[in-house]
């Protein structure tokens, strides 16, 4: 029983390693497309970006953008 329960806590400590952290974000959702054939690319991947930015796709080419804000900001 002992070793059953071990196996268990072994199973459910590596599963929890396996989880994402919350760190990660996805880049937002492009609504505008640009007229360009082939626009250019700052950035390929994210480790091309600087620290804390990520390589998105923009309204024109890819960039490197920052995260959005956690809380939506209201200007009125």
């Amino acid at each position: 029983m002992k070793w059953a329960a071990a196996l268990l806590l072994v199973g459910m400590l590596i599963f929890w390693t396996e989880l994402p952290t919350g760190s990660a974000w996805s880049c937002p959702p492009v609504h505008i497309t640009c007229a360009m054939l082939n626009p250019p690319n700052k950035c390929y991947t994210d480790r091309q970006c600087p620290r804390y930015k990520k390589c998105c796709p923009s309204f024109c080419g890819r960039r490197c953008i920052s995260r959005p804000p956690a809380i939506p900001i209201s200007y009125g």
